[in-house]
């Protein structure tokens, strides 16, 4: 049997700080091998996918690549992404190895793909690494789970919202 991937998402926060994380985690000798090695190696204008660090020359375990998803408006843009979001995905990866949700075994052989999501107006640093932790730890518990539910989608599918649109009653 094929090795199974897993897909995250997690949205934390609010305003221009908050979190948008979506997590594709797998096998390095898998499909999601391919696309990390794909990647990494096909940047496009404004979207350079990068390794994740705990600090320089220490990468986080599994393997995670970052993968913007707003191209960097500017110099503070560009700083919140690669400084306190890159922080933030990477301490937040360590998190969810460190709490088993992510096995030891799995850090040497799987690959994690995060999609991030920092608004061009982010202004508080503490408070993107802070949602980026605490988001990218979620989606990866949410992909182990297989969340959300069938049942959960089809009761939400009436009164779908997002931080950007509520459609009127």
């Amino acid at each position: 049997m094929a090795e199974a991937v897993q897909l995250g998402e997690s949205f934390v926060g609010d305003g221009v700080n908050a979190a948008h994380v979506n997590t594709v985690l797998g096998h390095r000798d898998g499909p999601v091998g391919v696309a990390w090695a794909t990647a990494l190696a096909t940047p496009s204008a404004g979207h350079v996918p990068f390794v994740t660090v705990l600090r320089p020359s220490l990468p986080v375990k599994p393997l995670t690549l970052f993968v913007t998803k707003a191209a960097p408006e500017g110099d503070d843009h560009g700083l919140m992404i690669w400084g306190p979001a890159q922080a933030g995905i990477a301490a937040g990866v360590a998190d969810a190895l460190a709490d088993g949700v992510i096995s030891h075994e799995e850090a040497d052989t799987h690959a994690i793909i995060a999609a991030v999501w920092v608004n061009p107006g982010a202004d508080d640093a503490e408070a993107v690494y802070a949602h980026n932790r605490q988001s990218v730890r979620t989606a990866l518990e949410n992909g182990a789970r297989s969340l959300p539910t069938a049942g959960d989608v089809i009761a939400a599918r009436n009164s779908p919202s997002n931080p950007f649109f509520t459609p009127r009653a």
